[in-house]
């Protein structure tokens, strides 16, 4: 009871003192309250205020000089205007809104606006034209960094605009971070900032849950061209099927379209003897239109195949059968993908930063 009570005072004292800082009451350079005065300020205990400061610090509103005291930290005051969001996807791509409301909520705390440009076209010319008009609006606008979500098949076209947009920015001297994937293959990596999910984990993970639960003959689907986050997925499984002393080849691969009979049956086989007992698919999209077809070819999930994908879309828990997935922790990338960008902001000469996150597997009936 008093725990959770503590909990919520130092939490006010945390926002108070943030918002004040963001409002820029306090001035760069000079020193910030002491905790014995914010005691006295609040009326809590000392501890109370501490892990406040605590808190701020390790935020990087404040720096403590040994012997001096606590100060606002360089720059921090000075954070206010606004970040671009370029997402081709938005819309057609599930996580990206839970993504994009996250990033909005942490930005808005340190005196940023997301701004949001439409990028979708009928074609991909038409999209690549909407695509570079966007940049030039947000370098017009004086946009304090962009999230850029790549375009998602490495086709070379698609590599070409992804390219064009960043020297766009980077000719502006205005910082990206890369939201789920990279620019290039797998395991390749560009020199900008990314935060997305560990892919090859979760491939591993998948595909070991598989093994243990009696899987021996494994096939990941998915469509020809592929995002490198479907590349490390599919490295993560063959690195499972190795360790399990599985063989795997090319077959183990099977690039088409879930929702197209024929090659779906070419897939599975024509006798149980020839048949997967699982498939992996690249996201819960795939996922959802294999079970749709299987079902109309007569086959039964999970009776007759186990059938698993990513991202926990809604869907996936509502389908029949409930989908096992690896869910993308969607929150957690967005808030630190905004706190990757206003570090960035305010150390523009740091390496850069991928940081991959858990994303947890979710077993439901399908598998």
């Amino acid at each position: 009871m008093n725990a959770g009570h503590d909990q919520t005072k130092h939490h006010l004292v945390f926002e108070a003192l943030k918002n004040e800082i963001i409002a820029g009451k306090y001035k760069e350079g000079e020193r910030f309250p002491t905790e014995w005065e914010l005691v006295g300020r609040f009326g809590y205990s000392r501890p109370t205020v501490t892990r406040a400061l605590r808190d701020l610090q390790a935020d990087g509103f404040l720096e403590r000089r040994q012997g001096s005291g606590t100060f606002l930290t360089a720059g921090k005051r000075l954070l206010k205007g606004y970040f671009g969001m370029i997402i081709p996807s938005h819309g057609s791509i599930e996580i990206f809104t839970p993504i994009c409301a996250a990033i909005s909520t942490y930005s808005q705390d340190f005196g940023y606006t997301l701004l949001f440009g439409h990028a979708s076209a009928e074609t991909f010319e038409e999209q690549e034209k909407r695509l570079l008009e966007l940049c030039a609006q947000y370098i017009r606008q004086k946009v304090a960094g962009v999230f850029l979500e790549p375009l998602l098949e490495l086709k070379p076209e698609h590599e070409t605009v992804n390219r064009k947009i960043l020297k766009t920015f980077e000719a502006s001297r205005i910082p990206v971070v890369l939201l789920d994937r990279d620019i290039v293959h797998f395991p390749l990596r560009s020199a900008y900032d990314l935060v997305g999910i560990d892919n090859l984990s979760a491939g591993y993970r998948l595909a070991d849950h598989l093994i243990r639960n009696g899987a021996r003959k494994i096939i990941f689907m998915t469509h020809q061209q592929l995002a490198p986050t479907v590349q490390q997925r599919i490295a993560g499984m063959c690195d499972a099927l190795i360790n399990a002393g599985i063989p795997w080849d090319v077959s183990t691969i099977a690039y088409g379209n879930a929702g197209d009979r024929s090659f779906v049956r070419s897939v599975i086989g024509k006798t149980r003897k020839n048949r997967p007992d699982a498939v992996i698919c690249a996201n819960d999209t795939t996922a959802l239109q294999l079970i749709s077809t299987l079902a109309e070819l007569g086959l039964r999930v999970p009776e007759d195949i186990r059938i698993t994908g990513f991202d926990d879309v809604q869907h996936a828990k509502l389908v029949s059968p409930a989908l096992t997935t690896v869910r993308q922790p969607c929150a957690e990338i967005g808030t630190l993908a905004a706190k990757t960008l206003i570090r960035r902001i305010l150390d523009p000469n740091t390496p850069p930063h991928t940081i991959l996150l858990h994303a947890p597997l979710v077993v439901r009936k399908s598998a």
